[in-house]
């Protein structure tokens, strides 16, 4: 992954040792120069210093709601706020959040969606658009030809099979 420019999402909910996992994680990240967002957790993304990732925008996973908190600096994950949506609904929540990109998925079929034909590059952009506040991200079947069709609207893809993880 290019240093600087690339990322790891600790999702992992209810893994054994998950607090060792981010820390671990997280000084593997720093060494290489990648962002870690922790999906979901607050408190271990300001634990390990790592970025939060909010799973359809969920406002819940915020520990002072919606937008920058009140009276001062945010914290250091909150600069690297980060937001899956998988309809308009998702994609609002995650712009009122703040989320400085939001990943609009599943774009193509993939595995993470058994059945699921992907949104395709067209429907794809109506959802990201409506990310208005934020960068717009791919998530779902990315690969480096994939990724192609969906440019210049996307500014960051993710990838799970695209890697061979």
């Amino acid at each position: 992954m290019p240093r600087g420019l690339a990322g790891v999402v600790l999702r992992h909910d209810g893994a054994p040792g998950r607090r060792e996992l981010a820390r671990d994680l997280a000084g593997l990240c720093r060494r290489r120069r990648l962002v870690l967002a922790v999906a979901g957790d607050w408190r271990l993304a300001a634990a390990v210093g790592a970025g939060l990732h909010l799973r359809e925008g969920r406002l819940a996973d915020l520990p002072h709601g919606p937008g920058p908190p009140r009276g001062g600096v945010p914290p250091r994950w909150m600069r690297r706020l980060t937001a899956s949506a998988h309809g308009r609904a998702g994609v609002l929540r995650a712009a009122r959040a703040g989320v400085g990109i939001t990943f609009v998925s599943p774009v193509f079929a993939t595995a993470s969606h058994p059945g699921g034909s992907g949104l395709g590059p067209r429907r794809w952009r109506q959802l990201a658009r409506a990310t208005v506040r934020c960068r717009r991200g791919a998530l779902g079947g990315v690969s480096g030809a994939s990724i192609r069709r969906l440019v210049p609207d996307c500014v960051a893809a993710g990838a799970i099979e695209a890697l061979g993880v």
